[in-house]
């Protein structure tokens, strides 16, 4: 026959008990996002170098020890920050391209938007910035970085070119170099918001979002078929 408490009640357990041990279950779950987020803040703001692992941990509130039992190295929580922000989303991209019902330039002006709206207008922005600034420093981060951004990036672009020229809304095109037709503004813009726009004033207002309309309409313009340019009239 089970005992009762008013305080434990039947099992024995306070609720207040439970109630505390479910918030820190809760907590621990959402721990490692909160360090990836704080890691994302401080490596954009002061590069890989610059950033230590104690101040990642300070700005997540809680321990450097904590932080380790998570990721085990600095180097280690930085690729779970591109994996988080960058790299694990590829998979959602291919299938986007995959399932695209419309034509070659409406992908291409696609491609430009979505990347402006979920990269480029972004915190995770800053993490190409940070690479192209320390490449050469650090190798190991180069070399993760190349493979899991850089490769399947220019591989969707890739698929995405092909697409025109097999269904002849492109010309023929070299296709392993025209990629960096698309890629190249992106970069510029990464490189606008994070080194120029903090330090230096606009004498004119710039529009990130006219300026990749403008450069998809250039870039179509080269590409398309002489039938149809893709491009759109202002």
């Amino acid at each position: 026959m089970s005992s009762f408490s008013p305080i434990l009640g039947k099992s024995g357990a306070s609720p207040r008990g439970d109630e505390t041990q479910a918030k820190r279950e809760r907590r621990k779950q959402a721990r490692p996002g909160e360090l990836l987020d704080a890691a994302l803040d401080l490596f954009v703001e002061k590069g890989f170098a610059a950033t230590r692992a104690e101040e990642v941990a300070a700005r997540a509130g809680v321990s450097k020890g904590t932080l380790f039992l998570y990721f085990p190295s600095k180097e280690e929580l930085f690729k779970a920050v591109v994996r988080e922000n960058i790299s694990g989303r590829f998979a959602e991209w291919n299938e986007e391209f995959a399932s695209f019902e419309g034509s070659t330039a409406d992908m291409v002006r696609y491609c430009f938007r979505v990347w402006w709206e979920r990269i480029g207008n972004t915190r995770a922005s800053g993490i190409t910035k940070l690479i192209i600034s320390e490449a050469r420093n650090f190798p190991d981060i180069t070399a993760f970085y190349q493979q899991e951004v850089i490769r399947p990036g220019n591989e969707l672009i890739r698929r995405i070119l092909r697409r025109g020229v097999e269904s002849g809304e492109f010309r023929e095109l070299d296709v392993d170099h025209a990629i960096y037709s698309i890629i190249a503004p992106m970069v510029y813009l990464v490189m606008v918001k994070h080194s120029l726009a903090p330090c230096v004033p606009q004498e004119y207002a710039f529009d990130p979002e006219r300026y990749l309309q403008s450069q998809a309409d250039i870039v179509l313009r080269g590409m398309c078929a002489a039938a149809g340019n893709g491009a759109k009239t202002q």
